[in-house]
């Protein structure tokens, strides 16, 4: 396919010349026509893959010339670097196009950026929580908005960015077309598009570029944490073959535990990077397993679907995941340059879904291989393997005994057994003086008193 294929605008077509490009990517050549029809879109596809035009293309050809001063189309991206990064893509792409671009985010003075809102613009990408400030200080107006993209989301919410997201679907017109961008799909992801999103199109383009003609595959069948970790420091003691070992795992506490347990092991031949970590110490995390200081490092997929380093010679997958498209994002890493590489998945009882699920988007069953007798079998289970049993509220339910006073009883002291009755000053005159039997009877109190 080439982009003559697209039937784009000639102005569009000028700047990809200029741009050197002759024909779209996967992503790009898939979303094309879904984007363009308005439909929600969800696309799943790899960093570096050209998403930022395979939204930005349908939206620039339909993006009628207007002289309004509210922006129409809203690019929501985590970092200000994303910021930066989606203007620039923007205004190379739009050369020939009579288009207002903004880029917005915090960390800078917002007087500036409220001055350009007021400018008027056509296409604003922001960072969440800075987008929602200037909405709210009632600078940007956001009821024209037709379009909403949110790109890298997975990152967006690994972040912490869930309520902000949430805040700003609030004060956006219902009538818009949603159009979400990540390069993994976990959970969080999943429930934002079941929430906001109506029926969207899903495009997969996670499987391209991954050779797995050059990747050889193993599974264990591992009962819990315990003997996954075991075995995993098994393997990792042959250092000649694990020279170069990525270590998946599902979040950032099983990353920080996992660190922990391995550290006494492998000290200063292990790192680790989540989003929890400072960007100093990812960046020093990578930067030492790039250079070969450090031979394993613990990853998230959502801090390690980035990276771009040479040699792995292990992707070992300690946590299976719960969609294959991450599967193969992590082994990616591997087998890399038509070099040989290895992909180790760890999967208990509850994950054989998910190891399924790959092997059926592989087309193709993993080999199996027994735990070696040296690893020991443990059955301590951490708290998330443990079964919860909880019981509902039983307003009904007795105490077998219910006559008997329960575990937190005890006698009061006698001070305490007194009971407030209210108006002592009244009622002590009442007792001492009696009350008269008739109201005309003036003298029986003072006969009463002398008897």
């Amino acid at each position: 396919m080439t982009f003559q294929d697209l039937k784009l605008n000639t102005p569009l077509y000028n700047a990809i010349d200029d741009l050197g490009f002759t024909s779209p990517t996967p992503i790009q050549a898939e979303a094309f026509s879904i984007v363009a029809s308005g439909k929600d879109v969800v696309g799943i596809a790899q960093t570096g893959t050209g998403k930022t035009y395979a939204y930005m293309l349908p939206i620039l050809r339909n993006l009628k010339f207007s002289r309004q001063d509210n922006p129409r189309v809203l690019i929501l991206v985590p970092t200000r670097e994303l910021v930066v990064q989606v203007v620039d893509d923007i205004e190379k792409l739009a050369k020939y196009i009579n288009v207002r671009v903004l880029g917005v985010y915090g960390g800078t003075n917002i007087n500036t950026q409220k001055q350009a809102v007021v400018q008027g613009l056509d296409i604003i990408v922001a960072t969440p929580g800075r987008l929602y400030d200037l909405a709210v200080s009632r600078a940007l107006q956001l009821k024209s908005i037709q379009k909403l993209v949110i790109d890298e989301v997975d990152v967006m919410l690994d972040l912490g960015f869930r309520h902000q997201l949430i805040n700003i679907f609030d004060i956006l017109p219902e009538r818009r077309q949603n159009i979400m961008f990540s390069a993994t799909m976990t959970e969080d992801v999943d429930d934002l598009i079941t929430d906001f999103f109506i029926a969207p199109e899903r495009v997969s383009i996670a499987v391209s570029g991954t050779p797995l003609e050059n990747i050889e595959q193993t599974k264990y069948s591992v009962p819990n944490y315990h003997t996954k970790k075991n075995l995993l420091i098994e393997l990792l003691k042959d250092e000649e073959q694990y020279n170069k070992v990525l270590v998946f795992v599902s979040n950032k506490r099983m990353a920080d535990r996992l660190f922990e347990d391995l550290d006494q092991f492998f000290k200063e031949e292990l790192c680790v990077i989540h989003s929890n970590k400072t960007q100093n110490y990812r960046l020093r995390s990578i930067e030492q397993f790039r250079e070969g200081v450090n031979r394993i490092l613990v990853a998230t997929d959502v801090m390690a679907r980035g990276l771009d380093i040479d040699n792995i010679s292990h992707v070992i997958n300690f946590d299976t995941p719960e969609y294959p498209e991450n599967y193969m994002h992590r082994i990616g890493r591997t087998g890399r340059a038509e070099r040989e590489g290895h992909a180790l998945v760890f999967s208990t009882e509850k994950e054989q879904d998910a190891l399924e699920r790959i092997e059926k988007l592989m087309q193709m069953e993993i080999n199996l291989v027994e735990i070696p007798e040296t690893v020991s079998i443990s059955e301590e289970l951490i708290p998330e393997e443990r079964e919860v049993i909880k019981e509902r509220y039983n307003p009904t339910k007795r105490r077998l005994d219910e006559d008997a006073p329960g575990p937190a009883f005890h006698e009061k002291k006698e001070k305490n057994k007194k009971v407030n009755l209210g108006g002592s000053y009244k009622r002590e005159i009442a007792k001492k003086y009696k009350k008269p039997k008739t109201r005309g009877d003036k003298n029986y109190n003072k006969r009463n008193k002398k008897k």
